[in-house]
Formats: structure tokens, C-alpha cells, sequence
């Protein structure tokens, strides 16, 4: 099958799905009303609460979502076939994603913008409150450190691209001063920054910058504390200096980026070299569950709740923005995934450099990726295959390798960097939330709370030297973000139930779905730690489970007429 009528397919049915779904969704389901208050007025503040155009949020929302996961996911699944991960990941984002993360976003909207997880106490129950922010910070945990490290290697792999996303930074600030406090058109100003960014580009590529250690750190492990320096300063600045004009650009960028990846599928139409279906890779996990667990963000994330509910719903203007914003996020989010796809399954077979330097095309080059799940996983050999993919089908449009990786090196560094800052964000209101009512309270402060979160992701990241220690549990990254979106689902369901809503099968089918292979990855993945010794693994992964368990044991109680501390919770 050819890539061009994937592509082609896959924007149909997304333009479809939020014409009609979306609508049928916010209206039908939520009951969205465009004249409802709308927590980035009534609490403005001007540095978390600030009322921002629809597409402007749209452009942080979707920049901030889209780290690499909806990269690595697809780039890995489609081990098992191109059938499969392609099918999820049209399916899974409009019947599963979107309505997730669009009901996050509703209700947080709703609620003063708080987190999805603060809100759950109001919905089910105290507990659960505290079950969903203890599961929260442990996936921020994760991704703040595992994103730091992403953007490391990035830079290690690619330096001629690092000029152009470190100098992004100050002119996303130029950006936002000369935009909110001269009032000069933003979207202009965008523009002209994503152009200055191309020229960035083209310098990194005639300077490439290659970090050096220092002091005893490796150059991996400097530039993952010069990148938790800046999340530090990105968490605590007001959000219209840094993090909304860096990721309105960012959005341009990446859009400007998919659009050419999109173009250059049209001049290559290059034919999918990926086998159809493939059950049983070498060494892979079987494809149930873990097809669904491996694609994460490109389908449905629970991470993109925690943005939904954390950043975003504390800028949205109105209530009608929401369908733009999170539904149409999640979908253009999987159609990222779908570019991806074809990048790994038909662009990688234009060409391939073996591994004694011979050139391989067709299937003999997928397989050099994908010969087994060995040669496939570790985040170096995703971001690779897609890179390479990616600039294969550029060369078509007469743009050199060099600079066709560097761009797409960019591309994925900045999506992983707007991932690190806004995760850093969220976290620190999470914290805030989890100790606000505890002795802990004077850490919820907007400064400390960040350091204590950066340290956190510190640790992490230098627990086992390098800063790689996020490796240690990427593994359980997978499991725990699906559960996590499965748990947000939970919510969204007993909100929906409160409100007698006779619709709840909007979110109570993917909820289920969900939750089943989720936990029958869970339950797959603790043998397998304890049979590699990986007791840390096992230890967090069956506290997951229990927390899960809980929280599913919380909701059926809350379903009991006349149980529950807060069956008289007035649900907004």
C-alpha cells in the first residue's frame, strides 16, 4: 500500500471525527455552554490564570502533548506490523483520546482549573484524591527526568541542532514582551521567529556544537542539568513571558515541519516496505496487550489530562474553546503519529546504512531496524529510525541529508523540550496540591515547590550516573501513563453519572478498554521484573497496581446510593 493514501485517509476521517464526533461530544455529552465563566478570568493572575486566544493555547496545549511520545510509540509498534499500529492509532485517538482529553479539560474548566486528580476528591472521594496525585507525580517524575534526557541525546546525536533550539529561548521571550505588553501582533512575530529559527538552523548545521565534559560530568550529564536549570526558570516565570510564545512558535515550527514531512510523502510516495502484520517479532512482547501500551501518546495519554488540566484550563477564554483545543489537540496529535508511521514503515526503506557501511533499501533496510525488538527499543534507535525515515523522503524535494536531519533533529528536540517545561509546570501544582494540606505546606510555594520538583528529577537522572538513571523506569513509564489515562477516564465517568448523564457510554467503553490492557500489562510486566531482578520495577509497579485497584474499589463504592464522604459534593 502506498503512503500517500494513508495519509490522505487519515486526514479525512480526523476532519470528519471533529466535525461531527467533537461536536456530538462537547454538546451532546458535556453540555458545553460558550457563555459559561471560565477560570482564566475569574482567578486571573497573570502568570498561571490568563485568559489566551484559541489558537495561541492551541499552540502550547498541542506543543506540550505532543513530546515524543506519539515518536517512539509509533516507531516502535510497528514491529508488530503497520496494520495494527495505524488502526489504533486512527481509532484509539478519536474514540479514546480525544473524548479523554477533551472531558479532562471540560471539567477542570469547570472546576477553577484544577488538576484532574485535585478533582477527583469532589467526584469519587478524599482517597482517591490522594491515590490519583500520588500516581501523577509519579509518572511527572518520570517524564520530567526521562524528557531531559530525550533532549540530551538529541543534542549528543545532533549538534547541528542545538543553536537553533537554545536560541529559541530568548526569542520566545522577545516574542511574549513585545506581544502582551506593546501589543504587537504575535502571530506575525511567530512567524518571523520561525523564519529566524530556519536560518538557525542552516548556521547549526555550518557550526555544530558538541558539548564537551565538564567538571567530571559527561556531556550527556551537562546538558541534562543546563536543561533542568532552564524547566526551573520556564516553571516559575508568568506564562505569557516564556512558556506560551515559545510554544506558539513551537507550534508554527512543528507544524511548519510536519507540513513539509507531509509534502515530501507526496514527492517520494514511497510504498510501505513494513510487513502488514507481524505477531511474533524476535524477543518482542506479545502484541496483546502491549500494542496498546507501546503506541501511548499517538492514541490516548494520560499525561495530556495532566496538561489539559494543569496548564491549559487555566487559560482557556471560553468553553467553546475547549472542542479546538483538546479535542482537536489529541487529533492532531494522531496524525503526528500517523507521519511517524509512514517515516518508519515506507521513508526508512528509501535508504539505509548497514552496518558495514553498505547500502540497503526496501525491506532489507526496515529490517535493519526492526530485525528484532532488541535492535528496535532504547530511545536512540526510535528517534533514529524516525529522523532517518523522515529525511529519506526530503531528499526528494532536493533538500540534503545534513540539513534534512538537522531540521527534523529540531523538530523532535523542540517537541521534547516543550514536553519538559510545561511537565515541570504541572508537577509543581500537583506538588502543591498533594501538600497543601499537610505541615509540608510552606513547600507548595511556587518557587520552592519547583526546586523540590527539578531536584526530584535530578536524582533521578543521576541515580545511576551519566544522567540516564531515567531509563531505570521508563519501562514502567508505558504501563503507568495508560493507566493513568484509564483512571482519568474513571473520572470523567463518575462526573458524567453525577450529572445523569444517560451519554456515559462516551467514556465508560474506552474507560474499560483502557483499564483491561493496561493492567493485563501490568500483570505481565511483574514476572518479568522479578525473573530480571529488577526489584525497584517491581516494588513501583505493584504499588501502581494497588493504587489502581483502590481507586476502581473507591468509584464502585461512590455508585452505592447513600455512600461515599462525598455523595453530597456538588459536581460542576
Amino acid at each position: 500500500m502506498g503512503a500517500v493514501a494513508i495519509v490522505t485517509a487519515a486526514v479525512a476521517l480526523f476532519a470528519a471525527a471533529y466535525k461531527f464526533y467533537g461536536s456530538f461530544v462537547a454538546r451532546r455529552v458535556f453540555g458545553s455552554d460558550r457563555s459559561g465563566p471560565v477560570p482564566s478570568r475569574a482567578l486571573r493572575d497573570n502568570v498561571d490564570y490568563f485568559p489566551t486566544r484559541r489558537e495561541v493555547l492551541f499552540g502550547h496545549h498541542f506543543a506540550s502533548i505532543a513530546g515524543t511520545g506519539p515518536i517512539v510509540g509509533p516507531a516502535i509498534a510497528v514491529i508488530w506490523g503497520w496494520v495494527p499500529a495505524l488502526m489504533w492509532i486512527l481509532l484509539g485517538s478519536v474514540f479514546a483520546g480525544a473524548v479523554h482529553d477533551y472531558g479532562a479539560m471540560i471539567i477542570s474548566t469547570r472546576n477553577k482549573g484544577r488538576s484532574i486528580g485535585e478533582i477527583s476528591r469532589d467526584i469519587i472521594s478524599t482517597r482517591v484524591r490522594t491515590l490519583f496525585l500520588f500516581m501523577t507525580l509519579f509518572s511527572l517524575w518520570i517524564v520530567v527526568a526521562i524528557f531531559g534526557m530525550v533532549m540530551a541525546v538529541i543534542f549528543d546525536m545532533y549538534p547541528q541542532s542545538v543553536i537553533a533550539v537554545w536560541v529559541q529561548i530568548p526569542i520566545a521571550m522577545a516574542v511574549g514582551y513585545f506581544s502582551y505588553r506593546k501589543g504587537w501582533n504575535i502571530t506575525a512575530m511567530s512567524f518571523a521567529a520561525v523564519a529566524l529559527i530556519y536560518v538557525l538552523i542552516y548556521l547549526g548545521v555550518i557550526f555544530p556544537l558538541k558539548m564537551p565534559a565538564v567538571l567530571g560530568l559527561s556531556p550527556m550529564g551537562v546538558w541534562i542539568v543546563l536543561l533542568l536549570v532552564y524547566a526551573y526558570a520556564a516553571s516559575v516565570l508568568p506564562v505569557w513571558t516564556l512558556l506560551q510564545p515559545r510554544d506558539y512558535i513551537n507550534s508554527h515550527q512543528l507544524f511548519l515541519g510536519l507540513g513539509v514531512i507531509m509534502t515530501a510523502i507526496f514527492f517520494a510516495r514511497p510504498e510501505i516496505v513494513a510487513p502488514a502484520v507481524r505477531f511474533d517479532p524476535p524477543g518482542a512482547p506479545p502484541i496483546l496487550p502491549f500494542l496498546f501500551i507501546t503506541v501511548a501518546c499517538g492514541a490516548i495519554s494520560g499525561f495530556h489530562a495532566l496538561v489539559g488540566s494543569g496548564t491549559s484550563s487555566k487559560q482557556v477564554a471560553s468553553e467553546k474553546d475547549v472542542k479546538f483545543v483538546g479535542f482537536g489537540g489529541m487529533l492532531t496529535e494522531g496524525f503526528l503519529g500517523v507521519l511517524v508511521l509512514v517515516a518508519v514503515a515506507a521513508g526508512i526503506g528509501i535508504y539505509a546504512k548497514g552496518s558495514a557501511g553498505e547500502e540497503l533499501s526496501g525491506m532489507a533496510a526496515w529490517s535493519h531496524h526492526y530485525s528484532s525488538w532488541d535492535t528496535a527499543d532504547g530511545l536512540t534507535a526510535k528517534i533514529t529510525a524516525f529522523v532517518n525515515g523522515s529525511a529519506n523522503m526530503m531528499g526528494s524535494m532536493g533538500i540534503p541529508l545534513r540539513y534534512s536531519q538537522a531540521m527534523i533533529g529540531v523538530l523532535v528536540a523542540s517537541f521534547a523540550g516543550t514536553t519538559l517545561d510545561t511537565a515541570t509546570r504541572i508537577q509543581r501544582y500537583v506538588f502543591g496540591e498533594l501538600v497543601a494540606e499537610t505541615p509540608l505546606k510552606p513547600l507548595s510555594e511556587r518557587y520552592t515547590a519547583t526546586f523540590v520538583v527539578v531536584a526530584c528529577a535530578a536524582f533521578l537522572a543521576f541515580s545511576s550516573g551519566g544522567g540516564v538513571g531515567a531509563l531505570l523506569l521508563w519501562p514502567l513509564f508505558g504501563v503507568s501513563n495508560q493507566l493513568l489515562a484509564a483512571l482519568v477516564l474513571l473520572v470523567v465517568t463518575m462526573y458524567l453519572v453525577k450529572k445523569r448523564n444517560g451519554k456515559v457510554w462516551v467514556t465508560a467503553f474506552p474507560m474499560v478498554f483502557m483499564m483491561i490492557f493496561s493492567i493485563w500489562a501490568m500483570v505481565v510486566s511483574l514476572p518479568h521484573f522479578l525473573a530480571t531482578r529488577s526489584f525497584l520495577r517491581f516494588v513501583i509497579g505493584l504499588f501502581l497496581m494497588a493504587l489502581v485497584v483502590w481507586t476502581i474499589v473507591e468509584a464502585l463504592r461512590c455508585l452505592r446510593p447513600g455512600t461515599g464522604e462525598r455523595q453530597r459534593t456538588e459536581v460542576v
